[in-house]
């Protein structure tokens, strides 16, 4: 029996996740709503040591020191563009934990079958716990390997991929109920197996700017898992949190889909039938305008209202802390400076307005896609930095293009535009950008973070 004292302290913990969730809907609250989650999970284990007489502590303590070490290396290493990436390995290992734990959980119950019944939803819930934990565990493997380039980013197909794919998911089902008939260890065993299986299965045909969907929807997984763990536990802080991270993962999943334009099932599996968000690469040898940055600093520096696009390649040259003194120079000088973000701006929703406040943006400036969208025809110059898919407008007017429907940032509708790009490279979809041959386009070739001093020094010149 839990002590009340435990029991209350649980309470706590599980409304500090649900403060936590609230604070991070919001850029000025994310900072407060991430270290009021970390205070509720650190009572909800401090909780478990002094509530439960536990076992194996020579295992258990050297195991959360080695973890914490590992957390606060990382914390400190990992640079913000490769956030995406450490997302998908935190969501991993949570989906494997809930895996073991459940293996661990059935092994018990398997011991209490033989002396009396064992509630059949109970073993229906492990062997969930079991085979979804998995498949987020090898999945999020998989999409940490694609973001990280370990593999291609490109969607794996093969010859029967499906059949494999129908025939695991069907034997998963088979050994989940064998196993509420018959809970041994041997048929979790193989459900785990089936399982790892099934997410790599689920995730090699997925490719370009869906990986990061995926992503939120394996998140969302590992919330059911650990929800499903709480229940079989009999945990109510687990159960809280688990529900609370596989809700919000499923909305966002959602969010990510509806703002490529394309269905969750389609994000999935369309590569099976011909389409993804990937296209071919091609460069194209059309001749473009190109400039200066002092004759691009002229169009900035005689302009009214200026909008910045910001994308991955400004996160991946680091300089956003360049263009917020550029946006400071320009506000000084009377001209009023917005940021357009797109949902899916940089590799995750979120991604770019945490660069931004990285450099001490100001939050007002930050401008969601809906409510600045209406605003680009009355923009003097629209500067897009490392964006290229967000503002192509081959998804409103190319159908069978593979970001077809996808809404977009209308940068075509402003008076000027201002490419700054490495190279003539396309974006993560891989397809050309109609939008740097438009007459009123110039572009502004070099690394972001040079570029965009030389750009400032010359507007300070002005």
């Amino acid at each position: 029996m839990t002590p009340i004292w435990a029991q209350l302290a649980y309470l706590i913990a599980a409304v500090c996740f649900i403060l936590a969730l609230k604070g991070l809907s919001s850029p000025k609250t994310a900072r407060n709503g991430n270290l009021i989650g970390a205070v509720g999970a650190v009572l909800a284990c401090v909780t478990v040591f002094f509530a439960r007489d536990l076992d194996h502590l020579t295992l258990i303590l050297p195991a959360i020191a080695v973890g914490s070490v590992v957390g606060v290396v990382g914390a400190q290493r990992v640079q913000m563009t490769q956030m995406p990436q450490l997302v998908a390995l935190f969501n991993g290992v949570g989906g494997g934990a809930a895996a073991l734990v459940a293996l661990l959980e059935l092994q018990h119950l398997g011991a209490l079958s033989d002396v009396g019944d064992v509630p059949e939803f109970d073993l229906a819930a492990t062997a969930f716990t079991i085979v979804i934990g998995a498949v987020s565990f090898s999945g999020s493997l998989v999409t940490f390997a694609k973001l990280q380039e370990l593999m291609t980013s490109r969607p794996v197909t093969f010859p029967g991929l499906p059949v494999l794919f129908g025939g695991a998911l069907l034997a998963s089902v088979g050994f989940g109920v064998v196993m509420v008939l018959d809970p041994a260890i041997w048929s979790g065993v193989v459900l785990g197996l089936l399982g790892l299986a099934l997410g790599v299965l689920l995730v090699l045909p997925v490719g370009g700017a869906d990986v990061p969907i995926v992503i939120s929807l394996l998140n969302a997984f590992t919330g059911l898992t650990v929800a499903a763990g709480g229940y079989v536990l009999g945990n109510t802080v687990l159960l809280v949190a688990g529900t609370l991270v596989g809700a919000s993962g499923t909305l966002l999943t959602k969010l990510m889909a509806a703002a490529m334009g394309r269905s969750l099932l389609n994000t999935l599996f369309g590569a099976l039938k011909g389409g993804s968000t990937l296209g071919a690469g091609e460069i194209s040898d059309r001749p473009v305008r190109s400039a200066g940055p002092q004759d691009v600093a002229i169009l900035l520096g005689y302009a009214n209202r200026v909008i910045v696009v910001p994308g991955y390649g400004l996160a991946v040259a680091q300089a956003q802390h360049a263009l917020r003194e550029l946006a400071d120079v320009l506000g000084d000088k009377g001209i009023k400076v917005d940021y357009a973000i797109h949902p899916v701006a940089g590799r995750m929703p979120g991604h770019m307005n945490v660069l931004l406040a990285e450099a001490q943006v100001p939050y007002e400036q930050l401008k969601e896609m809906d409510e600045i969208n209406g605003d680009f025809k009355q923009a003097d110059v629209v500067l897009v930095v490392g964006a290229n898919d967000v503002v192509n407008p081959a998804a409103k007017t190319t159908p069978g293009a593979p970001i077809y429907g996808m809404p977009i940032l209308n940068a075509d509708e402003a008076h000027q535009i201002v490419f700054m790009k490495r190279s003539m490279r396309p974006g993560f979809a891989g397809i050309e950008n109609e939008l740097l041959f438009d007459p009123k386009t110039t572009l502004l070739f070099g690394d972001a973070k040079d570029t965009m001093s030389k750009l400032l020094a010359a507007v300070k010149s002005l």
